[in-house]
C-alpha cells in the first residue's frame, strides 16, 4: 500500500525543496562486487543466478527506510512493501516488465520469480506489483559491461540496478553494478551504504 505524506514530515524535505523540480534528478553509482559465494549458492540450489540477485538487492533495500519513501509527479509517497521488477524476454520477440513481489523467504520469492517469469514471457503481457515500491533491473548479461547509464523520464523515478555478464578471474566472480537513484529518494551516502548492504547480503547468503 502507499500513501500521500508531507516531505516535511519526513527527513527529505530539504532534498524535495532541492531536487524534486530539477530536470535531471537521477544519480548513478557504480560498484564492483564480488559475487563468488552468490555464484556458487545459486548452482547449488539449481536457482538462476540473477534471480537470487534480485532476492539480494531486495534483502538489502528491505533494511532501509529510504526505499519505502518514492517521489512522484511532485510528491512524496510512502510504502509498506518492496517489488523487484525484472524484464523478460517475451515469445513474441520482444521483451515485457514483471514485478516479483518481495519476501524475506527466498525460496518462496524463487517459486514467485519462477512463475511470474513464465506468465509473463508467454503472455507478452507486463505484470505489477499494485501498491508496491518497485525497485528496477536490467541485466544485460550478453556480454560484460563497466557501466551502464539508463534513460530518464519523469514518468519513472524508481531506483533502479543494472549489470552485465560476471567476470571470471580464477577463483572469484565479479560484478558490476550501476545503481541509479532519485535524489530526493536518497543522497549519495545512502545509495554508497545500500551498496555495502549488498555486498554484505552477498556475502552471507
Amino acid at each position: 500500500m502507499k500513501q500521500e505524506i508531507s516531505p516535511k514530515e519526513t527527513s527529505r524535505a530539504q532534498a524535495f525543496e532541492l531536487w524534486m523540480s530539477s530536470p535531471m534528478p537521477m544519480v548513478t553509482i557504480v560498484k564492483t562486487l564480488d559475487v563468488t559465494r552468490l555464484r556458487k549458492y545459486a548452482k547449488r540450489h539449481s536457482m538462476p543466478f540473477n534471480m537470487a540477485l534480485c532476492w539480494c538487492i531486495g534483502k538489502a533495500a528491505s533494511r532501509m527506510k529510504e526505499f519505502y519513501l518514492l517521489p512522484e509527479q511532485g510528491k512524496l509517497y510512502k510504502y509498506d512493501c518492496l517489488a523487484i521488477n525484472v524484464i523478460v524476454n517475451n515469445t513474441a520477440g520482444g521483451i515485457s516488465s514483471c514485478d516479483i513481489p518481495y519476501t524475506d523467504n527466498l525460496d518462496k520469492f524463487c517459486s514467485d520469480y519462477m512463475a511470474l517469469t513464465q506468465s509473463t514471457s508467454t503472455s507478452c503481457q507486463s505484470s505489477f506489483a499494485d501498491g508496491a515500491m518497485v525497485i528496477g533491473t536490467s541485466a544485460m548479461i550478453a556480454t560484460e559491461l563497466d557501466c551502464i547509464i539508463n534513460q530518464y523520464t519523469d514518468q519513472f523515478c524508481n531506483p533502479m540496478v543494472m549489470w552485465g555478464k560476471y567476470r571470471k578471474h580464477w577463483f572469484k566472480v565479479n560484478l558490476p553494478i550501476s545503481f541509479q537513484f532519485h535524489h530526493v529518494q536518497m543522497d549519495g551516502g545512502h545509495a554508497a551504504r545500500f551498496l555495502e548492504e549488498l555486498q554484505k547480503t552477498i556475502n552471507t547468503i
